[in-house]
């Protein structure tokens, strides 16, 4: 509510692993973690891992064609994604635990798609464990415990990681600030200049 009130962008995408509190604003699901949860069940008969095998070829081979269509956006092909998407997930196979699970993933259909009216969102995030992995690996070695060290680490680690992401060095960037030259532009300012370049949405029916 504070974020709204502030005036956040109400069609910012969120995209998680379906983790129930980051369902906000325009939600989309990491397609990694979906696939995982296939991977994941225990089948027991050969016709079970036959299913389960050729229901991750037929997700991995929607995948490619979602990463393909987001270079290249089309209605057309937005709609025969959306059916081949149907047909993978209401079909039915000899194994009720994959079945139930497959009916789960139908649900999220529209968190799933919703790269095809918004082709700039990532199909997963793993770029966003990448980037709170390196916190985790300093918060379990560091020495730091006071308030102060704790805001330091974490403000120099996400400088360097916006740095990083945007093309800058980020030791250019520290000499900037500290000689006071200011030929970098602001890093809020370059990623608004990023945001602003980002695909508009696609309607698809």
């Amino acid at each position: 509510g504070s974020l709204m009130e502030h005036g956040f962008n109400p069609n910012l995408v969120i995209l998680s692993d379906d983790a129930g509190q980051f369902n906000i604003f325009l939600h989309a699901l990491c397609w990694i973690h979906a696939e995982r949860l296939v991977k994941k069940l225990s089948p027991y008969t050969d016709e079970q891992v036959a299913a389960v095998a050729q229901l991750r070829a037929q997700i991995w081979e929607l995948y490619d064609r979602l990463k393909s269509y987001k270079n290249a956006p089309n209605e057309v092909i937005a709609k025969e994604l959306v059916k081949t998407f149907d047909a993978i997930f209401q079909q039915q196979t000899c194994y009720s635990s994959l079945n139930a699970l497959l009916k789960r993933l139908y649900k999220n259909k529209t968190e799933l798609l919703l790269v095809l009216s918004r082709p700039e969102v990532p199909l997963h995030n793993n770029q966003s464990e990448s980037d709170i992995r390196e916190k985790v690996q300093r918060r379990k070695i560091s020495v730091t415990f006071s308030d102060a060290g704790k805001r330091c680490r974490d403000t120099f680690s996400s400088l360097k990681k916006t740095c990083r992401k945007n093309g800058i060095s980020f030791w250019e960037y520290l000499n900037d600030r500290l000689a006071h030259q200011f030929k970098i532009a602001p890093l809020s300012d370059i990623i608004r200049t990023h945001i602003q370049g980002c695909t508009k949405p696609i309607p698809v029916t």
